[in-house]
């Protein structure tokens, strides 16, 4: 038998084995050159999302254009924009929020973008012009949908060959859309402050088109989904409700402007329009933790009264996220990624992580921290905790794959995207009908075109992963999903 001293000694190196293996996994992470290169793939994706006629500098060869005639027999130009995910339908609400969280990206990490920032003001740009002809093509109108995705979903065909009904919806007086209307009125504000040094011309263009279509949803206030229910339901439903665009909107409109009418906006109609209420949830649907700590910003730079409200909810929206504290009530899976949604469940991921960064600055630049009952939880605690959902996507899950397409060793290649299951037009240029397609979604083969930086659906509860064309609610990668990890890892390219 061994002497108590041995134990102990025993015991003791153990200890230290188990420490020194604890912090190797802390320290698991990628480098700066790393963190880029998916900065980079992350923004190549949007190129191959692109609807309309493609410019001659396009990098994503294996795409050709598409829907050149969209919005024509409605005597309308929408040619251009982005399909928001795996189909061929350009779905006015996920697009305008993508456009502004790629700008959000720009405006709060473009400075660690180095030679990727005119590339991201590309794909911005991409989105910001579709959404002004959308906006100012029709007085007192916003057009908010081209294509019919009943029936785009009973086919599985190229963008460059697509057949399906082109129909145009809009919304106006008669049929209001606030949320959509006040959403695109945020990106197109977004999108101004990107521009204003580079293009003052075009921010202001976009600028006052942001006032436009705010004005516009303000004052025909409604949900496009009561007035559009066939068409934009179960898709993009707007289940939230307007009131948290209408906010969203008028925050980007003040910060882009400074114009003080509408700091009044959201000083009076605040309390109707959700100031007061708690959201879990950033997301195409819900833009109310995003709202709360944009406005926080204006409370820890000034100490401004009236936007204290907005830094209390944001902290309860931090309190949230961080296990062992007061106020946690999210769900991680064992591996450690947040886990909110059997189908995109990686959406929520990249947005939260923004969020978590963007405030982590906010709170670094002006000596702020969240209270979460007794617990103070700093900006490098927030730091830690996007690094884990970053690096997850990355590669660092129990699966040790990343799910980033074209990144890191072992990625997704049968994902569930048309454009990149079937044959490139450049190498198969016959037309593909509506049915054939189908034997390429079926196919067991890897994609043919490689969608480089596109993030798919991901891992379920369990960080179960089904690599499936078929299993759209883990491989589809979508444009709102890539939207701010942008912004996340230009963060951490540059640390």
């Amino acid at each position: 038998m061994a002497s108590t001293s041995t134990n102990t000694l025993c015991l003791h190196f153990l200890l230290m084995l188990l420490l020194c293996s604890f912090n190797l996994q802390l320290s698991f992470g990628f480098s700066s050159q790393e963190y880029h290169e998916a900065l980079e793939k992350s923004i190549l994706f949007f190129e191959g999302q692109r609807s309309g006629r493609l410019p001659s500098n396009q990098r994503l060869t294996w795409r050709g254009d598409s829907g050149l005639s969209d919005g024509s027999s409605y005597h309308v130009d929408l040619v251009g924009g982005y399909y928001d995910a795996g189909d061929n339908v350009k779905f006015g609400l996920p697009m305008a929020f993508t456009t502004t969280l790629l700008a959000w990206s720009v405006i709060e990490f473009g400075n660690s973008m180095h030679d990727q920032i005119d590339n991201a003001r590309e794909a911005i740009r991409w989105s910001a012009d579709y959404l002004l002809k959308a906006a100012t093509t029709t007085p007192d109108t916003l057009y908010v949908q081209v294509g019919e995705p009943n029936l785009d979903h009973r086919c599985w065909e190229r963008p460059e060959d697509m057949d399906t009904p082109r129909n145009v919806y809009k919304v106006s007086p008669q049929n209001p859309g606030s949320d959509v209307a006040a959403e695109t009125a945020a990106a197109l504000a977004a999108s101004s402050l990107v521009f204003k040094d580079s293009d003052p011309a075009y921010s202001s263009k976009l600028l006052q088109a942001a006032i436009n279509v705010f004005n516009f949803a303000d004052r025909y206030r409604g949900s496009y989904s009561d007035s559009l229910n066939s068409i934009v339901c179960p898709f993009y439903c707007s289940y939230s409700g307007y009131h948290d665009e209408l906010l969203w909107g008028a925050s980007w409109i003040y910060k882009a402007s400074g114009i003080n009418s509408y700091m009044e906006f959201i000083q009076s109609n605040g309390h109707i329009l959700g100031a007061d209420d708690d959201g879990y949830t950033f997301s195409w649907d819900d833009k109310r933790p995003g709202t709360k700590i944009l406005l926080s910003k204006e409370f820890l730079e000034k100490n401004s009264e009236e936007f204290q409200l907005y830094k209390a909810h944001a902290d309860n929206y931090i309190c949230s996220l961080v296990p062992g504290i007061p106020g946690f009530q999210a769900q991680y899976t064992p591996g450690g990624v947040l886990y909110k949604d059997s189908s995109s469940d990686l959406q929520y991921v990249t947005s939260t992580s923004f969020l978590l960064l963007t405030y982590a600055k906010y709170l670094n630049s002006n000596g702020g921290y969240v209270t979460c009952g007794t617990s103070r939880v700093t900006g490098q605690n927030l730091i830690n905790l996007a690094k884990k959902q970053v690096d997850y996507i990355l590669g660092d899950n129990p699966k040790e794959m990343s799910y980033m397409v074209g990144f890191g060793e072992r990625y997704p290649n049968h994902i569930h995207h048309r454009g990149s299951s079937l044959p490139s037009i450049h190498q198969k240029p016959e037309k593909i009908s509506c049915n054939d397609g189908f034997q390429y979604l079926n196919s067991g083969s890897p994609n043919p075109n490689v969608l480089v930086g596109a993030v798919v659906g991901g891992p379920d509860s369990s960080d179960n992963f089904s690599d499936n064309r078929n299993n759209y609610q883990q491989s589809e990668p979508a444009t709102y999903i890539n939207a701010p990890f942008v912004g996340a890892l230009a963060f951490f390219s540059a640390r």
